[in-house]
């Protein structure tokens, strides 16, 4: 398996790694996607926002950027950049908690290497109902202390 978590210019430590690149690897398999190489990269707004210009020529805040750089479809080679200071801020708007924020951007990323989209009304109540169908499953799986250590 080889699902990395990495930081750019800002670090977020993440607990109960080994359960979550297992969930992911058995969520996308359930997709008809084998993970060759997943990396998520966390990092400040700033960061984010320069590769959001740079390559999407958007200039704004997001708190997830995906590419795909696979050459094989069904085959996942694909990088994931998440803005740590946007999921802060969305936890606290969204009113909910960090790590349940956290790994509904994972999810997210994920979700969008499997052809979910969330530019149009529709995909993106789609995109929705597919990541509370994730988080909830994934909550379910690990122990509840394993829940509490996704964020150490």
């Amino acid at each position: 398996m080889t699902i990395f978590f990495n930081k750019a210019d800002k670090s977020m430590t993440l607990g109960n790694r080994v359960a979550l690149k297992a969930f992911l690897e058995k969520q996308m398999k359930k997709e008809g996607i084998r993970i060759e190489c997943l990396q998520y990269v966390f990092c400040s707004d700033k960061y984010l926002l320069d590769i959001n210009k740079q390559f999407l020529n958007h200039d704004y805040y997001t708190d997830i950027i995906s590419f795909d750089l696979s050459e094989t479809k069904g085959e996942l080679i694909g990088d994931i950049y998440i803005s740590v200071d946007r999921v802060k801020e969305n936890a606290k708007t969204l009113k909910t908690t960090l790590g349940n924020e956290l790994l509904r951007v994972i999810f997210h990323g994920a979700l969008h290497f499997c052809g979910y989209k969330d530019k149009k009304p529709a995909d993106a109540k789609l995109m929705r109902a597919m990541e509370d169908k994730w988080l909830k499953a994934y909550l379910k799986s690990v122990p509840r202390e394993g829940a509490k250590r996704l964020m150490k």
